[in-house]
């Protein structure tokens, strides 16, 4: 079964991120998971959302899991949430900010040893979207580590999810998922 944990403050995206790949994994007859977890319901709060996919029936239905991989979306959880917590010695982490791998590890020990990816979601999302909702760019940059889907299927699928925006929105998180499939290091 692959577990994905995501960090995010509220108002990020990271519920709706959860969910789009929910439905682009239904697509292809696996099962899956997208749910989330609010310490507080305003926005800006910090909160997790989950995903699970498997090829069999998911009975787990807890928060409590040993993520494949980590997201984090918003850069400061980094260093105000413990990101690693209950993680595996091959857990894959991607985060978003604007330092280098390297700067991102000398100033979080935690990440020492890790599988660290890192990719400036939010910059991607503002010069694209227009808004700092760095959910669709995590996404393109999973897409890239993973190798779960090929980049055309997967952004051909959320234009279908996506399909309810005006079509401008829509082509503005084709090119956020494209930069970040791009640009993550």
């Amino acid at each position: 079964m692959l577990e994905i944990r995501w960090h995010s403050r509220a108002g990020q995206g990271a519920v709706t991120g959860a969910k789009g790949l929910a439905d682009v994994v239904a697509t292809t007859g696996k099962d899956v998971q997208a749910f989330a977890f609010y310490g507080s319901a305003k926005r800006g709060a910090a909160m997790t959302a989950y995903n699970r996919v498997d090829d069999q029936p998911i009975m787990n239905h807890e928060k409590y899991m040993r993520p494949d991989y980590v997201f984090v979306i918003d850069p400061a959880l980094v260093y105000t949430t413990d990101v690693t917590i209950n993680d595996k010695d091959n857990t894959v982490y991607i985060i978003t900010t604007h330092m280098s791998k390297e700067e991102l590890v000398a100033s979080q020990p935690r990440l020492e040893g890790k599988k660290v990816y890192t990719v400036d979601c939010i910059k991607i999302a503002q010069e694209t979207i227009g808004r700092a909702i760095p959910n669709t760019p995590m996404l393109g940059a999973f897409m890239k580590i993973s190798k779960m889907y090929d980049i055309e299927f997967f952004k051909e699928n959320m234009q279908r999810i996506l399909g309810k925006l005006p079509q401008k929105i829509i082509d503005a998180n084709m090119l956020a998922i494209q930069r970040a499939y791009d640009e993550v290091k």
